[in-house]
Parts: structure tokens; sequence; C-alpha cells
């Protein structure tokens, strides 16, 4: 994936200690199928995720990612998930916490096509055939799909 200036810039000053950034996925629906795109870099296959941009609302963040990953325009629906995700230490030694906002989007307009170099592959997907989606991007996907279900996180308890 890309990494955005602001975040080389920080990196500048911090060097490879932790940096907590707020992410997003969103998970794009298209009759009954959802978009799912094949990284560059490791092979995976998931749903299209990237960085806020500082002073970027998460849910257009949500769809400029979808458009510039993917090539689609869609619209950004509901909330469907926030959480914390482990800490990555990247392979030169960056470290990232990420909160992710999870969104459910729909397909509006574009054929998918790998617009930017970040994906191998992209396109619509049957639900039942999602065997190469791991286990956190399949529990996205899930809970994109309650259309009518409150937003999940975890936390806010008092810790005594």
């Amino acid at each position: 994936m890309a990494t955005p200036d602001f975040v080389l810039a920080l990196r500048e000053h911090i060097g490879h200690a932790p940096l907590p950034l707020v992410g997003t996925t969103a998970v794009v629906f298209r009759d009954e199928k959802v978009l799912l795109g094949k990284r560059a870099d490791n092979g995976a296959w998931q749903c299209i995720a990237g960085i806020v941009e500082p002073g970027e609302e998460p849910a257009d963040a949500a769809a400029r990612e979808c458009l510039e990953e993917a090539g689609v325009v869609v619209s950004v629906d509901r909330l469907a998930l926030v959480h914390q995700l482990p800490r990555i230490t990247y392979a030169n030694g960056d470290q990232v916490d990420y909160t992710d906002i999870v969104f459910r989007c729909t397909w509006v307009s574009g054929d998918p096509h790998p617009a930017d170099g970040e994906l191998t592959e992209v396109g619509f997907y049957d639900l039942a055939a999602m065997g190469d989606v791991d286990d956190a991007h399949v529990r996205r996907i899930a809970l994109a799909m309650a259309e009518d279900d409150p937003a999940h996180f975890r936390g806010g308890r008092v810790k005594r």
C-alpha cells in the first residue's frame, strides 16, 4: 500500500515508534455480492481499505479509497464497526496502531478494476465463495450485512 505523505513526514520525526492512525474499511455490496481485492503487497483478499487523511471524514475516506483502488463509486450507507487492530510492525520496522472504522457501502457505478497498483485483482464475489478471505474481513462483512443492526465496538467499560 502506498504510504500517505503525512505519514512519511511524521516518520521523519518519530522513526519507527508506534504511530496511531485511523483507517477505514469499505464493505461494498452490489446485489448479493461483495467487493473484494487482492493486495499487491501480500496477496491477501480483503475489502477495500485505507488511511484517513488529516481533516478528512472517515466516510469520505472510504468512498475515496473505493474510487482510487478499485475504480468504483459508492454510497456510504452506515457505520458497521469501530475497532482497534493489533499493532502492526512492517518489514522496515515501522509500527502502527490502527483504529479501523468499517462502513457498509453500496455500489453506484464503475466497473471494478485495479486502479492504482495497490490491488492486482478486484471484483464482486458471491458471499458463499469467500474461502480466501481471512476471518477478520469475514467478520467485517458479516457485521456490514446486518443492515438494521447498530454499529459494533469494543471497550467503553469502566475498569476497576
